[in-house]
Protein backbone atom coordinates (compact mmCIF):
# COMPACT_ATOMS: atom_id res chain seq x y z
CA UNK A 1 0.00 0.00 0.00
CA UNK A 2 3.07 2.31 0.58
CA UNK A 3 3.93 4.73 2.99
CA UNK A 4 1.49 6.61 5.44
CA UNK A 5 1.48 10.41 4.86
CA UNK A 6 1.02 11.95 7.65
CA UNK A 7 -0.16 15.40 7.15
CA UNK A 8 1.03 18.10 8.93
CA UNK A 9 -1.35 20.06 11.52
CA UNK A 10 -1.77 23.48 11.03
CA UNK A 11 -3.31 26.08 13.35
CA UNK A 12 -5.05 28.38 11.89
CA UNK A 13 -5.43 31.62 13.13
CA UNK A 14 -7.32 34.92 12.78
CA UNK A 15 -10.21 37.42 14.14
CA UNK A 16 -13.18 35.58 15.20
CA UNK A 17 -15.07 37.98 17.06
CA UNK A 18 -16.45 41.50 15.39
CA UNK A 19 -18.51 44.20 16.97
CA UNK A 20 -21.68 42.78 14.45
CA UNK A 21 -22.49 39.56 13.10
CA UNK A 22 -22.25 40.87 9.62
CA UNK A 23 -17.86 41.11 10.73
CA UNK A 24 -18.00 37.67 12.44
CA UNK A 25 -19.94 36.22 9.21
CA UNK A 26 -16.91 37.73 7.33
CA UNK A 27 -14.57 36.61 9.90
CA UNK A 28 -15.58 32.94 9.73
CA UNK A 29 -15.75 33.17 5.60
CA UNK A 30 -12.30 34.08 5.71
CA UNK A 31 -10.60 31.76 8.27
CA UNK A 32 -12.92 28.86 6.58
CA UNK A 33 -11.67 29.36 3.25
CA UNK A 34 -8.35 29.68 4.16
CA UNK A 35 -8.92 26.25 6.10
CA UNK A 36 -9.94 24.63 3.05
CA UNK A 37 -7.10 25.87 0.74
CA UNK A 38 -4.46 24.35 3.40
CA UNK A 39 -6.76 21.11 3.47
CA UNK A 40 -6.56 21.13 -0.65
CA UNK A 41 -2.48 21.64 0.28
CA UNK A 42 -2.57 18.24 2.13
CA UNK A 43 -2.18 20.15 5.04
CA UNK A 44 -4.52 18.86 8.39
CA UNK A 45 -5.95 22.16 9.63
CA UNK A 46 -7.62 23.13 12.57
CA UNK A 47 -10.08 25.67 11.84
CA UNK A 48 -11.72 27.21 15.04
CA UNK A 49 -14.21 29.36 13.06
CA UNK A 50 -15.84 26.21 12.83
CA UNK A 51 -16.86 25.97 16.67
CA UNK A 52 -20.23 27.20 16.41
CA UNK A 53 -20.62 23.46 15.78
CA UNK A 54 -20.43 22.94 19.18
CA UNK A 55 -22.67 25.72 20.25
CA UNK A 56 -25.51 24.27 18.08
CA UNK A 57 -25.17 21.10 19.24
CA UNK A 58 -26.16 22.13 23.13
CA UNK A 59 -28.88 20.47 25.04
CA UNK A 60 -30.81 22.46 27.52
CA UNK A 61 -28.75 22.12 30.83
CA UNK A 62 -25.24 22.14 28.42
CA UNK A 63 -23.65 25.36 28.22
CA UNK A 64 -20.10 26.49 26.83
CA UNK A 65 -17.91 29.23 28.01
CA UNK A 66 -15.89 31.24 26.28
CA UNK A 67 -13.12 29.98 28.18
CA UNK A 68 -14.05 26.23 27.15
CA UNK A 69 -13.32 27.46 23.48
CA UNK A 70 -10.09 29.40 24.24
CA UNK A 71 -8.80 26.14 26.43
CA UNK A 72 -9.37 23.70 23.68
CA UNK A 73 -8.33 25.47 20.65
CA UNK A 74 -4.89 26.30 22.98
CA UNK A 75 -5.09 22.62 23.28
CA UNK A 76 -4.40 21.79 19.70
CA UNK A 77 -2.23 24.88 19.13
CA UNK A 78 0.59 23.27 21.50
CA UNK A 79 0.49 20.20 19.38
CA UNK A 80 0.62 22.06 16.17
CA UNK A 81 3.38 21.66 13.63
CA UNK A 82 3.06 25.36 12.16
CA UNK A 83 0.64 28.02 12.70
CA UNK A 84 -1.03 30.01 9.89
CA UNK A 85 -2.18 33.56 10.20
CA UNK A 86 -4.94 34.29 8.09
CA UNK A 87 -4.94 37.81 5.91
CA UNK A 88 -7.84 39.74 7.53
CA UNK A 89 -7.61 43.46 8.84
CA UNK A 90 -9.61 42.64 11.86
CA UNK A 91 -6.73 41.05 13.01
CA UNK A 92 -5.08 44.22 14.17
CA UNK A 93 -7.90 44.24 16.34
CA UNK A 94 -7.81 41.09 17.39
CA UNK A 95 -6.93 40.11 21.03
CA UNK A 96 -7.21 36.47 20.90
CA UNK A 97 -5.33 36.38 18.04
CA UNK A 98 -2.08 38.28 19.53
CA UNK A 99 -2.63 35.61 22.78
CA UNK A 100 -2.37 32.93 20.43
CA UNK A 101 0.73 34.30 18.73
CA UNK A 102 2.32 34.80 21.87
CA UNK A 103 1.53 31.09 23.07
CA UNK A 104 2.44 29.50 19.57
CA UNK A 105 5.93 32.09 19.63
CA UNK A 106 6.69 30.41 23.59
CA UNK A 107 5.62 26.70 22.22
CA UNK A 108 9.00 27.50 18.88
CA UNK A 109 5.87 26.92 16.64
CA UNK A 110 6.70 28.34 13.48
CA UNK A 111 4.19 31.40 12.15
CA UNK A 112 3.42 31.81 8.53
CA UNK A 113 1.40 34.57 6.91
CA UNK A 114 1.89 33.45 3.55
CA UNK A 115 0.30 30.27 2.01
CA UNK A 116 3.31 29.89 -0.84
CA UNK A 117 6.00 29.83 2.42
CA UNK A 118 4.28 27.52 4.47
CA UNK A 119 4.08 25.03 1.37
CA UNK A 120 7.56 25.59 0.65
CA UNK A 121 7.94 24.70 4.51
CA UNK A 122 5.79 21.48 4.46
CA UNK A 123 7.32 20.66 0.76
CA UNK A 124 8.87 17.11 1.25
CA UNK A 125 8.49 17.05 5.25
CA UNK A 126 4.62 15.18 5.58
CA UNK A 127 6.29 11.73 6.29
CA UNK A 128 7.09 10.45 9.45
CA UNK A 129 10.11 8.98 7.46
CA UNK A 130 11.61 12.28 7.94
CA UNK A 131 11.71 12.03 11.41
CA UNK A 132 13.57 9.10 11.64
CA UNK A 133 10.81 6.71 11.58
CA UNK A 134 8.74 4.84 8.78
CA UNK A 135 4.93 4.43 9.57
CA UNK A 136 3.21 1.85 7.01
CA UNK A 137 -0.74 1.22 7.12
CA UNK A 138 -1.53 -1.95 8.89
CA UNK A 139 -1.63 -4.93 6.67
CA UNK A 140 -5.13 -6.85 6.40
Amino acid sequence: MGEFNLRKRVYVAGAYTAPNVTDVLENMRIGMRASTELLLMGLAPFCPWLDYHYQLQLRDEETLRVEDYYDYTKAWLAVADAMFVVANPANALSQGLAAEIKLAEWLNIPIFTDMEELRKWADGKTTLANYGMTLSPPTP
